[in-house]
Formats: structure tokens, sequence, C-alpha cells
């Protein structure tokens, strides 16, 4: 039969004490003048509000009608506060007649650059983790190569061709740059892909079949960037620190755990939404499909597992909404309003009936998702998804917004389950089992569970990542423990 495990709290004292409970902002630093210097925004400072209309941004999310405008008379359109050239990095080649937006070549320019450039496979101390935002180095490769100065510039990120995949990647590019510390004045992300843009606020007079070739010839370093966003990652210490006792939704305690996967894996296939079934019920009815119930076939849900993990389901106290509901198809998978966004947010449901459940697969209801003054933390399985979500909340609606980067390919790898080998993947005794603060099904089998590169089972920290960026932009040598934040655990993290 089917077994849904949630376990007891088993260790977590040995997990605080080998913690210490770092919050946002804090950590290890060994500061000196430079790193003094250096301003550390949170996620609040981070946040962005959207017009309500779109087509009034000069940066955020802005228009095709706001590009063209730019493209056309770079000198005189640009934004103010904008003294360098216009960038357009597209993710995608768009489709036939619409492949780049079309550049001057003197301070205009279109360049390719995949979402995979801008990730990277890292350790946190504890585990290695595939893609997660860039190191210092990467990034400093990325501007020389496509030459972005950063102070100067102003970089927008397109899709190319518009699909849910390149909006995770659009994401990606913006996060990363914002990570390191570009000011919000200067990078915007296009709304909508090139087959839609074409003819709804660009023609195909502007647009060609060619990007322009990247220069290599940058000398802009993120060292220059003289302000510390890290708060605007999550790591798995973080995590661990703010969720609840049990699986709940909890409203008053200043955080909103927002993942974005289907509701299938949210429920390790316990829950299907409409549409990602056939045998669902009727549009909006959150349903379970007999498939997927059926105590004969208790292993169906093995399939709506990734990245040969060791499990599936969600941290406790997690809210789950799709991020497919914030793009519009049939506009080039453009973001949705941002009424009909915010609506969403406070737990509203959408035409379909379709809104935030919880750990019960409920419908949470109206005014029982978002709080007022909440820190969003986003995931999914590789926080690609929740690049869609987290640009809902921490560019358009404006709300303090972190993103868990590990996301869901590291949280279940996280765990005394055992692998394909019948090694555990972590020891019964290691502090930084997430297994025992998840709704979780098993693996069918262990012969599915794909091994993991575990660096330190007992790591004091797993901030190591973060802490080398800020060492890489400081020049300076980071102390041990140090953390995505400053002590404890306020009822609302990271001041948002």
């Amino acid at each position: 039969m089917n077994m849904r495990i949630n376990k007891g709290l088993t260790g977590l004292t040995v997990l605080a004490m080998a913690m210490g409970l770092h919050g946002c902002g804090g950590g290890g630093e060994d500061k000196s003048s430079t790193a003094s210097q250096i301003v550390v925004n949170t996620p609040a400072m981070l946040a962005q509000v959207s017009a309500d209309d779109y087509n009034q941004n000069v940066n955020g999310l802005i228009t095709a009608a706001t590009l063209k405008r730019w493209k056309d008379d770079w000198t005189n359109q640009r934004p103010a506060g904008i003294t360098g050239k216009l960038v357009i990095i597209q993710v995608t080649a768009g489709p036939a007649g619409a492949e780049y937006i079309k550049p001057n070549g003197s301070n205009v320019f279109t360049y390719l650059s995949p979402g995979s450039e801008w990730t990277q496979v890292r350790t946190n101390g504890v585990i290695e983790t595939i893609q997660v935002v860039p190191d210092g180095a990467q990034m400093d490769g990325i501007f020389k190569k496509y030459n972005i100065d950063p102070t100067k510039d102003m970089i927008v990120v397109a899709m190319g061709t518009g699909s849910t995949g390149n909006a995770m990647a659009q994401g990606r590019v913006w996060y990363a740059l914002r990570y390191w510390g570009v000011d919000k004045k200067n990078i915007a992300i296009l709304n909508g892909g090139n087959q839609w843009l074409n003819g709804n606020g660009l023609a195909a007079e502007d647009f060609q079949a060619a990007a322009s070739t990247a220069p290599n010839n940058g000398v802009f370093s993120v060292r220059q960037l003289m302000v510390d966003n890290t708060q605007l990652q999550a790591t798995v210490e973080d995590m661990l620190r703010i969720l609840p006792s049990s699986d709940v939704n909890v409203k008053n305690d200043g955080i909103l755990i927002w993942d974005a996967r289907s509701l299938a894996q949210y429920s390790a296939g316990e829950k299907l939404e409409f549409g990602e079934d056939t045998n669902t019920d009727v549009a909006g009815n959150q349903s379970c499909a007999t498939a997927f119930c059926d105590p004969v076939n208790p292993n169906n849900y093995q399939q709506f597992f990734q990245n040969g993990g060791s499990r599936q389901g969600h941290p406790w106290g997690t809210l789950q909404l799709q991020y497919t509901h914030m793009l519009d198809s049939s506009k080039g998978w453009a973001y949705r309003p941002k009424a009909e966004l915010a609506a969403l947010l406070a737990g509203h449901t959408n035409a379909q009936g379709i809104g935030f459940v919880d750990g019960g697969y409920n419908l949470v209801g109206a005014g029982n998702a978002y709080q007022e003054g909440d820190t969003i933390y986003a995931y999914c399985e590789t926080t690609f998804r929740a690049m869609i979500t987290g640009v809902v909340s921490a560019v358009i609606l404006g709300k303090p917004t972190r993103f868990y980067d590990g996301a869901m390919v590291e949280w279940n790898s996280l765990s005394y389950l055992p692998d394909q080998n019948g090694n555990y993947l972590l020891p019964a005794d290691s502090p930084w089992r997430t297994d025992i603060k998840s709704f979780y099904r098993p693996a069918a089998s262990n012969t599915l569970v794909a091994p993991r590169t575990i660096t330190n089972a007992y790591a004091t920290t797993t901030n190591a990542a973060i802490n080398a960026d800020k060492a890489y932009k400081t020049g300076e040598t980071i102390g041990g423990g140090g953390g995505g934040g400053g002590g404890g655990a306020p009822s609302n993290p990271c001041g948002g």
C-alpha cells in the first residue's frame, strides 16, 4: 500500500546546535575596509513594484513597445541613469522571421546566451548541487564575453521563442545579475516571446536572422558592484530554520514558502491538478486521478520523481501553486496582468478555480496565502520554474523574495534513504537530514535512486557557496559558519 511518511522531530536539537541557527545577513565574515564599504541588501530592499500597466515600466518587466522606443532611438530614449549601451540577451533564438531583436551595431546589441550559461554545479559544503547561481569568476566571464558594464548599460533579457522553459531561463539571467549586485534600474525582463511580440509592439523589420557576435573584450568584474545581494538566495540551512513543526499553513510567521511545481509532485502523486492527467475531474476540481490512487497500482507515483530522487513530496508548511498559472500561453507566455497575479498571491482562485493549496491539498482561500510583510521563499525542482513565481513576487508585486536555489533536487537528496548502490545518502545522525521536516513518499525502489556527491555530511553550515561569493567580491577571507543571514530566527526573517 502507499505510505505517507511524516517524520518526527528526532535529531532537530542536534541540527540546531550544528547550524547555530544563523539568520539573514550575519555570518562569520572577516570584515576589513573593503568589506565594510559593501552595502548588504535585504530581500525587502531588493523587491520592486511594477506599474499596473506594464507599458509604463522602464525596468523590471517591460513590454515590446518600450523596447522598440529604446532601440529605435537609444541615445534620446534611454531611461534616466543609464549612460551605456542597450544589451539584449536572448536565451534562445525566436522562430523564423523573428529570430533576433534587431540591433544597430553601435549602441544596441543582441546576443544569444542560453540559460545554462547562467548556472553552475556547486557545493554548499554538504552536498554538490546542480544548476545554482554562478560563482564570481563565471559571472566575470559573462561580462567579458558580452562586454557588459552593468553599472552603465541596460540589460534586457528576452526569451526569443516564447515558452515556459525560456521564461524560466529568462528568470535565471535576471536572478544571477541581481544576486551579484546589479541594480534594478539596469535590468529589464521582456514580456512575451518573439512569436507574439512580432505584431504586438514589434514588427517584422524589428527582427533579423542573426545575433550580434560576442566581442569578448569586457573588463568589468562583479567586485566593482559594492553591494551584497546574497540574501536573494536561501540555503537549506535557512529553509530548515524557517519551517514549522508540522505540515500546516502558518499565517502569522512572516513567511510564505511557495512550491512552483505541479500538484502531482507536491503531493507525490496523491493529488493531481486539472490538466495533469485525463482522469481528473471537471476543470477546477483538484482531485485524485484513479490511476494514481488505486491501491492495485501503488507505484505509479514514481513517474512524478525527477533527477533520480530518493523521495518526492514537499517541506512542511509550504503552499503549492504551479508556475504555469502566472503566464498567458496565448501571448507568447507573457506574464499575466498584475491584478490577476496579486489576487492569486492573496489566495484567490483563477477562472479555472485553481489557487494555492496546502499540505492537505485544500484550497487555502482568499486571505489565507500571502500576508502583508511576509518574505516569500520560492522553490521547485531546480529553481527554474520558481524563477517565474519569483519574478511575479519580487519584480511585479514587489514582495520580499528569496530563492531556495538548491531546491527539491537538493532537498530530496538530503535523506537517510539508500541509493541504487545500497548506500545511504546521508547517515542517520547527519544534522542536515531534510526528511525529518518533510511530507514524502520514498522511491518505489532504491534501484531508482541516483547516488549523490556528499562533501561533508557533518558540515557546520550549508552556506559554503554564499561565503565563497562574499569572499570573491571583497577579496578577503570568510570565517567559519556564516549564513544567509544574521542571528536567530525573527518572526519575519531577512527584514521582509
